[in-house]
């Protein structure tokens, strides 16, 4: 005897729900196993995909009908009846059967969210469907292909009662992070007054000792505080699997998505972020990069075009790679693009790296003509500064005729950062470790008061932006003065200051509300002795100090003669 939700009695509803639970989360991940296997069975047919799908349909309808949701059952029966016919060889298991299943596995997702939600009935759609289903199984009749969809795949989306978890779980681990950094700042603050009274004689070597075995501790209580908010990318990865072919059908395509280094962990809100800019990224390669089926073969390449996303650690980072083996980024209509933008006067002057980070530009568009996908210049632009406001980096690499290749950089966590600290005055500026190239000493010869110039680097022009200009801090030049080289996609600046003060790990807050949009500033951070510091935003100070140095022209001084190095830590 089954049990439903007019069954249960006021003494039972709390066990009740935990049953809902279990049901919606087993729902979701065999209606997303059928759709990945579904996918995987249009690119490669075999058997044990299909026994696959055909488990999971089974397991599917006998937890619904266990629970008395009769839509789900009588819906998934249909399913099973087909797969049945495709697994006895009595159908071949072609691309309109395919799609029939996985708008099948839709209408799966929908029927099983709405039995949770006390909708236990087959809509119309859902028994128009389901006749249609039937009807593929009689052997050689004719199949009318579904409808190719005309807007963007809906990405499956979570329960509102896991959203409500998740955003807990956040704002609990949150607070342990905050609490985190709390700690290290009192750390420092007891380390340099330690340290203070030492220098002036006073016997602190058993507290100084004592301090010091607190750090391991806190080392290791903060990495395993971080290790909570890692999750691997492998959801999001494969929820672009249905995405992709899906995209590519709207467009008279063929396309498949292979998946690599799903296990690598990023932050959950460095996750959160990364959707939308993998989704325009994804858009963009099956619009401009993917050729037709016909186009292809013309150019010998398989009909199915592959796109490839990979995940893996560097250096502190995590790298995305999005590769596809379409025609790649034609030059020449870039620097015709550029030319009408009027973006550059001499785009055939560029170098090959300069004129490709031209289609990051805003409103720049190679397409000839505006499709649902992409063309108006909206796009790649907004990816850029998605990813640049997670302190991120986006480069690209193309080969006409053979491909091309984003790559994403991003940080593992947006809570704690490896950086460098830089003193102006009384004002302290904080880069991230990893974006610093070099630290160098300005020959006296070259200090002058403007805000921006060229400084030669072993040869090479080297911009640079005087910060106390920049933030019209006042005061005068220091006898001393060095610059910080920062290495980024876009290019090498540097960056004038008074004080090197080495690195430290940094816990990043947000700027207040009243702050917020300060040109050059991204974030904020407190010092070891409760000053504030300032984190620098990179991107945007590179492309000004490129931008002013265009502007004014200047010719690049003589070579120093040895451009020393500090003692400043490169990034490994």
């Amino acid at each position: 005897m089954t049990t439903g939700p007019g069954d249960v009695t006021s003494d039972t509803a709390a066990e009740w729900q935990k049953v809902l639970a279990v049901f919606a989360d087993e729902a979701e991940g065999l209606v997303a196993s059928m759709e990945e296997n579904l996918i995987a069975l249009e690119v490669s047919p075999a058997e044990g995909l299909l026994q696959d799908i055909l488990r999971g349909a089974h397991t599917l309808k006998g937890a619904a009908a266990s629970l008395g949701f009769q839509a789900v059952t009588d819906y998934t029966h249909g399913v099973e009846d087909l797969l049945q016919a495709l697994i006895d060889g009595r159908l071949e298991p072609d691309e309109t059967r395919v799609s029939l299943l996985l708008a099948a596995v839709d209408h799966l997702r929908d029927l099983s969210r709405a039995s949770l939600a006390g909708v236990d009935s087959l809509g119309a759609v859902h028994q128009a469907h389901l006749v249609r289903l039937r009807e593929g199984i009689v052997a050689g009749a004719p199949m009318e292909a579904p409808p190719i969809p005309t807007g963007l795949p809906r990405l499956p989306e979570g329960r509102t009662t896991a959203r409500s978890r998740a955003r807990m779980d956040l704002e609990r681990l949150d607070r342990i992070v905050t609490l985190t950094a709390e700690l290290s700042v009192a750390r420092g603050r007891m380390a340099q007054f330690l340290a203070r009274a030492e220098e002036s004689g006073a016997s602190w070597e058993d507290a100084l000792n004592q301090q010091r075995e607190m750090d391991p501790l806190f080392e290791a209580l903060q990495e395993e505080v971080m290790k909570v908010r890692m999750v691997p990318v492998g959801p999001l990865f494969r929820q672009h699997l249905r995405t992709v072919r899906d995209l590519a059908r709207s467009q008279q395509k063929l396309a498949q998505l292979e998946l690599e280094g799903e296990d690598a962990t990023l932050d959950t809100a460095v996750l959160d972020a990364l959707r939308d800019p993998l989704l325009h990224l994804l858009r963009n390669a099956l619009d401009h990069g993917i050729e037709t089926p016909d186009e292809r073969r013309a150019a010998g390449k398989d009909p199915r075009g592959r796109l490839r996303l990979k995940a893996y650690h560097d250096a502190g980072s995590v790298v995305v790679e999005l590769s596809d083996d379409g025609r790649g980024i034609q030059r020449e209509r870039v620097r015709e693009r550029a030319r009408q933008k009027g973006l550059v006067a001499a785009p055939e002057r560029l170098r090959d790296d300069e004129l490709l980070r031209l289609i990051f530009e805003p409103g720049f568009s190679t397409a000839t003509e505006v499709t649902e996908l992409s063309g108006r210049g909206v796009g790649m632009d907004v990816v850029r500064r998605d990813i640049e406001a997670l302190r991120g980096s986006v480069a690209i690499h193309s080969q006409e005729g053979q491909g091309t290749t984003l790559t994403l950089r991003l940080p593992l966590t947006l809570a704690v950062i490896q950086g460098f600290a830089m003193g102006v005055g009384d004002q302290v500026y904080v880069v991230p470790i990893e974006g610093v190239q070099e630290c160098m000493e300005v020959p006296a010869e070259e200090r002058t008061a403007e805000s921006s110039g060229v400084l030669s680097l072993r040869g090479q022009p080297l911009p640079y932006l005087r910060l106390r200009q920049v933030f019209s801090l006042g005061g005068g030049t220091p006898a001393r003065e060095n610059v910080v080289v920062l290495k980024h996609p876009d290019g090498v600046i540097g960056l004038a200051v008074d004080e090197l003060q080495g690195e430290g790990q940094r816990v990043i807050r947000p700027l207040g509300r009243l702050f917020q949009g300060i040109p050059g500033i991204s974030g904020s951070t407190i010092l070891g002795d409760g000053r504030v510091g300032l984190l620098l935003d990179t991107p945007a100070l590179v492309r000004r100090a490129i931008l002013h140095a265009s502007a004014s022209a200047v010719s690049p001084p003589a070579p120093l003669e040895t451009p020393s190095p500090t003692n400043a830590p490169r990034p490994s």
